[in-house]
């Protein structure tokens, strides 16, 4: 079974703040890391069940977190199994901020 993966507004957005950061500091890293990102969340398509739970999803069991590894810490992107046939990213941060914005 093959999900669609929909990104969020939100989510859209915390990419191109993600990136947008890393442009200004290094021009090769901002790439590498937008790479790193879609290619995790491209798995979401697969095997979306294989990602832990979200610590807020008491309520919502299909309320989960992927960690994409990158450079010394990396990142984590919320996102939700709406179904049998759609998972949505719904926030992306770096793993050092404190929480989803």
């Amino acid at each position: 079974m093959t999900f669609t993966v929909r990104y969020a507004r939100q989510a859209e957005e915390d990419l191109l703040r993600l990136y947008d950061f890393l442009l200004a500091q290094d021009l090769s890293a901002a790439a590498d890391a937008l790479k790193a990102l879609t290619q995790a969340m491209a798995m979401l398509a697969v095997f979306p069940f294989s990602c832990r739970k979200a610590p807020c999803s008491e309520e919502n069991p299909f309320l989960r977190e992927l960690i994409v590894p990158f450079g010394h810490a990396g990142y984590v992107a919320l996102f939700e199994i709406e179904d049998a046939k759609t998972v949505t990213i719904l926030a992306v941060r770096h793993q050092r901020e404190s929480d989803y914005l």
